[in-house]
């Protein structure tokens, strides 16, 4: 039943697939950092986002997890590239876009319209976008 649910939950935002397609075509490296339990990796090959990005960190794999800037210095490590030049875009859960931020991140969040945030999401008060293609005009 968790496997299932896991593939039910790691569907692609309607803009996803497109825009990390067209910032691949651009050139850049992609990669993902996720707070999840190993349910996630277990499954990952199946899922739509799994040939569109280049690295994947799953914090049950690494031992850490976000906001510890370990996580993302393993990111920018695995895609070859240093922590300044990545633009990190989350919903601000976790504490993710300030633990981006200390690591020299640039960080965005993505406040999606309709969509709630965490406590920690909801004081964000840097830079947003309301959707994924909008990383476009930032890339």
């Amino acid at each position: 039943m968790r496997k299932d649910w896991t593939k039910r939950s790691l569907v692609p935002r309607p803009d996803a697939l497109e825009t990390l397609a067209e910032l691949r075509s651009r050139g850049h490296r992609l990669g993902l950092i996720s707070v999840c339990t190993q349910d996630v990796p277990d499954i990952w090959h199946e899922t739509p986002l799994a040939d569109t990005l280049d690295e994947t960190v799953f914090s049950c794999k690494v031992g850490v997890s976000k906001p510890d800037p370990r996580i993302y210095e393993i990111a920018s490590e695995r895609l070859g590239v240093e922590s300044a030049e990545c633009l990190f875009v989350g919903d601000g859960a976790n504490d993710e876009l300030p633990g981006a931020e200390r690591v020299g991140m640039t960080a965005v969040q993505l406040r999606a319209p309709g969509e709630e945030l965490t406590p920690s999401g909801e004081e964000w008060r840097g830079a947003s976008i309301q959707s994924l293609a909008e990383v476009l005009e930032l890339a």
